[in-house]
């Protein structure tokens, strides 16, 4: 059945949870490890933490929007104090795996150990442990959820089986996180990510036509918004974080926030709503 609308808070039509994921140079090197030493390869992902997140950051403040930071450990650990600074701007910081691993292919023990280790390494950057979880591009097992929920994460956004946040059981047992349904379509890594070696599309072509990713965003968001659901949101600052895609950006945050009723939501902000609002 399809997705019906939801209540939100003070009568909101749609929620916005807009978040951005920090893969840095570690999405290159999860592509190919050879690529530590490709310095061209890892300027890419160097570029969106010195100079893609600060533009996104000021537009977030310009918008007084709270984003959702999903973030791998080794990028706390890198970047510890960027990790400070988005925290005090008043962002949420979550867990997007350790090094940018693809967590269907570890071991049980091992997706614990990496969990393990992200969010002590967020803790150090912030002082606060993540209450989220979003896995890195790959595939992820029902157990590593459960096993960010044993950390004390109480939501994730993995998922694309619907339109709405929904309670999803994590374990033969019953426990639960609330699961952040997204789309690729709203995206901005699959349209603008490239490289040629690591080869990433694998297939080449795109980088996509601006004006196009902008329709796509505004026609998302406009269903989302007339059917008062749930618009989820992925930047990566290396992707939009130029001085021509950060103007895309802006555009597109005009565009969200000139409509009325439109609750901009942190992952947590969406869990306690959920959890109590239960039926």
């Amino acid at each position: 059945m399809y997705a019906k609308g939801m209540n939100w808070p003070e009568g909101k039509k749609c929620a916005a949870f807009i978040t951005v994921n920090l893969s840095a140079e570690f999405f290159w090197l999860s592509l190919d490890k050879k690529a530590a030493d490709m310095p061209k390869t890892l300027s890419l992902g160097q570029y969106g933490m010195s100079h893609g997140l600060p533009r996104l950051l000021d537009l977030f403040d310009e918008f007084q929007i709270k984003a959702t930071f999903f973030t791998p450990g080794k990028t706390a650990e890198t970047y510890p104090e960027a990790i400070r600074e988005i925290a005090e701007r008043g962002h949420e910081i979550a867990c997007h795996g350790y090094e940018y691993e693809n967590f269907s292919l570890l071991s049980y023990e091992e997706q614990k150990v990496r969990i393990g280790k992200a969010v002590k390494a967020i803790e150090k950057a912030c002082g606060k442990k993540p209450e989220g979880f979003r896995a890195p591009i790959g595939d992820l097992m029902l157990q590593t959820l459960n096993m960010a929920r044993e950390e004390g994460m109480v939501y994730s956004s993995d998922l694309f089986d619907d339109d709405r946040p929904y309670f999803l059981k994590v374990n033969e047992q019953g426990d639960e996180m609330l699961q952040v349904p997204m789309q690729w379509a709203n995206f901005d890594l699959p349209y603008f990510a490239f490289n040629y070696r690591p080869a990433f599309p694998f297939g080449q072509g795109r980088i996509a036509n601006y004006s196009n990713v902008l329709s796509n965003w505004k026609d998302e968001f406009t269903g989302h918004y007339n059917h008062n659901l749930c618009y989820t949101m992925q930047l990566d600052p290396q992707t939009t974080g130029s001085p021509g895609r950060t103007a895309l950006v802006k555009e597109f945050l005009q565009f969200m926030t000139g409509h009325e009723g439109v609750w901009f939501a942190t992952g947590s902000e969406l869990y306690d709503y959920c959890q109590n609002n239960r039926s």
